[in-house]
């Protein structure tokens, strides 16, 4: 008899949650995705085809309900967003704010991070990269879960221009100390606030997650560092 073939699924970094989408949700995925929506087909996407001209590039992975990166793109038209995520719900919320503010700016991918990283976008490509409260997944066996790992830190790398940054954020001290450990140890890395620190003073705006745990008495640790 002929072993049945054992599938290695990757490890994911998130659930897909099937929550209800609100009607202007709905209304705006159906009304400009095609707009605002880059689909994912696993080729190069150049971003100064995506964005025309010199502005510099921000990639957001996972921004949620996308109120930050919304905030972003509004306040800095000068420069361009790229934000990636799984949720539709988020992206329905993104792409009605995108529209209520008429942005050029800012594009949407709902797909895998890590397949975009690593298929679309090309190398040294991207100015600065936020990845802000991604899920901490608590659980000790869960760990390998977690989005900040060596090889994807790798990977963000090879994807940042030289002299590009890295900006993290989490509401979890655990979780802080493990990025702080895993970033500390990538030689192509500088941490801008010295090594072993993290960025007291954020430049960013405030997110919902954080908001959350602020209310639980959880503190917040934001980590920027430069590609060198």
């Amino acid at each position: 008899m002929t072993a049945p073939k054992i599938s290695k699924r990757p490890v994911r970094s998130y659930v897909i949650r099937s929550g209800r989408l609100t009607d202007s949700q709905r209304k705006a995925i159906e009304n400009h995705w095609d707009e605002h929506v880059l689909e994912f087909d696993a080729s190069p996407l150049p971003i100064d085809q995506v964005f025309p001209g010199q502005s510099p590039v921000t990639v957001e992975i996972g921004f949620g309900m996308g109120d930050s990166l919304l905030e972003m793109a509004k306040n800095q038209p000068e420069q361009n967003f790229l934000g990636i995520e799984v949720h539709r719900a988020g992206v329905g919320k993104l792409l009605h704010g995108i529209h209520q503010n008429e942005l050029g700016n800012l594009k949407i991918v709902c797909h895998d991070a890590v397949e975009v990283l690593r298929h679309n976008l090309e190398t040294e490509s991207i100015d600065r990269i936020l990845i802000l409260f991604p899920d901490p997944w608590h659980k000790k066996k869960h760990h390998k879960r977690r989005l900040i790992q060596p090889d994807f830190v790798k990977l963000l790398l090879s994807r940042l221009k030289p002299d590009g940054r890295l900006h993290l954020a989490t509401d979890w001290e655990p979780y802080a100390e493990h990025m702080l450990e895993v970033l500390e140890a990538e030689p192509g890395l500088k941490n801008v606030n010295g090594k072993g620190q993290f960025w007291p003073e954020p430049d960013r705006p405030p997110t919902k997650f954080e908001a959350r745990g602020k209310r639980l008495g959880h503190g917040v640790w934001d980590l920027l560092y430069q590609k060198q």
